[in-house]
């Protein structure tokens, strides 16, 4: 389709969704239900082929629904439809006494038509658990899914359209030039995942409309070890983190500080680990480790491994590549200059530094100095550690004494701050981000 007919149908669409926002503004607790359950139906009659186009793009290894992208999505839809009647409902505010013969309340209203911008590391997942909280909240959605993941956007063109009508949910694919012309509309909010690179320029495109936005960036996400932390329970979930998708999440433990007296055995243990997780018989199997997403990026982190050794970082294990197939080993680096390109961009690849500290001071500052990162994670069983850390620095979320455990819990508001992001989602956040909280004062009879 040329980009003149792609162009008139994200007009016809724009149109459409905003004609039909009165209606939708006025439907209850029970038909935005209805929606999500038939969502969650078509993604459950789904999985294989869901499965399968993840593979194809990144490849993910197929589990049967058991792991990754797709109990993310249900577990969102699940607890929106429990919980959706508490989350409309009028909430009041205290009297003020200085306003007698007043009710006041906060009614949550649907910000109205929403663009959904996907990213390319979890195409699923991206997509889908943002939609939850669009539609809970009353909205519509032009879902534009990532271009980069053909097969996965295809499965979300086709099971979209089976289940919703244009006016509430439209997909629009293509590439660059297709976003660039759905950002030229006035949509009532917009909802971005991807790099602060991209998030910037979209922001900067909504700035013309006055349209609200929610950003989900990323950004170098630490984790820092106390001494006191038994160091195996800390190599294994470290290397779990940062080596899942091939190090392509915006959650993953970016680097890790360990104090200088354990730092030899705390890289002994995360090669072991390595070892054990992504290797058979000496063998990196690919099945065990998706490919980094295109020859741009694989160059990109390439470029990080020889930038560090230039520098004098050494490789403790890994650094092998396979062109043919876009894979980088698991990669451990030590001595790493803190002006070394790896130390200064989010690595979004299966590379990790490993610093070693003598004061906790020394490594506060060294994060605070490279920005807010969207995560962070501390391993310690010393409160006044934790204290510390948390005290002196600024993230999105934290998980202590695991890795990205904030992010699963549904309670808890995801999402970053200044260079990681803005705006926060998952379960009941979700819904109050894409709702707009209108203040009602009604004056009563004397």
């Amino acid at each position: 389709m040329s980009i003149d007919n792609i162009n008139h149908r994200i007009e016809r669409l724009f149109a459409l969704q905003r004609a039909s926002r009165v209606a939708r503004k006025q439907e209850g607790a029970d038909v935005r239900t209805a929606k999500l359950a038939r969502l969650k139906d078509a993604i459950v009659a789904r999985i294989p082929q869901i499965e399968q186009a993840l593979y194809e793009d990144l490849r993910k290894t197929p589990n049967g629904g058991k792991g990754g992208e797709i109990p993310a999505v249900l577990g969102e839809i699940t607890t929106a439809i429990a919980h959706l009647d508490e989350w409309m409902a009028p909430k009041p505010v205290a009297q003020s006494s200085y306003l007698p013969n007043t009710a006041a309340h906060i009614q949550y209203e649907p910000r109205g038509v929403v663009l959904l911008l996907g990213a390319w590391n979890f195409p699923f997942a991206l997509v889908m658990a943002p939609l939850v909280a669009i539609i809970a909240a009353g909205n519509s959605a032009i879902v534009k899914p990532n271009e980069l993941q053909p097969a996965t956007c295809a499965v979300i063109a086709e099971l979209l359209g089976s289940v919703f009508d244009e006016q509430d949910v439209a997909v629009v694919e293509g590439g660059i030039d297709v976003a660039e012309s759905l950002q030229e509309l006035p949509f009532d909010h917009v909802f971005f995942t991807g790099s602060p690179a991209v998030g910037k320029r979209v922001m900067a495109a909504a700035a013309r409309h006055l349209t609200s936005v929610t950003l989900e960036l990323g950004g170098k996400c630490p984790a820092i070890l106390d001494s006191g932390y038994d160091l195996k329970e800390a190599a294994a979930k470290v290397v779990g983190a940062r080596f899942m998708n091939a190090g392509q999440l915006c959650l993953s433990v970016d680097h890790v500080w360990v104090p200088r007296a354990h730092h030899e055995e705390f890289c002994t243990l995360l090669a072991a680990f390595i070892e054990q997780m992504f290797y058979v018989n000496g063998e990196l199997s690919l099945e065990r480790l998706p490919h980094i997403v295109n020859t741009r990026n694989f160059e990109r982190v390439l470029g990080y491994i020889e930038d560090a050794r230039q520098r004098g970082a050494r490789v403790l294990r890994g650094g092998q590549s396979e062109p043919e197939s876009l894979t980088i080993h698991p990669t451990l680096l030590t001595d790493v200059p803190l002006d070394a390109h790896i130390m200064q961009e989010e690595i979004f690849g299966p590379l990790l530094p490993v610093l070693a500290y003598d004061n906790l001071d020394e490594v506060i500052a060294q994060v605070d100095s490279t920005g807010k990162p969207l995560a962070m994670y501390i391993f310690s069983h010393d409160q006044t550690f934790v204290d510390q850390v948390l005290l002196g620095t600024s993230s999105g979320g934290v998980t202590v004494n695991n890795v990205m455990m904030h992010f699963v819990e549904k309670n808890l508001p995801f999402g970053g701050v200044n260079g990681s992001g803005m705006g926060r989602y998952h379960g009941n956040a979700g819904f109050l981000e894409l709702s707009n909280a209108r203040s009602v004062l009604i004056q009563q009879s004397a």
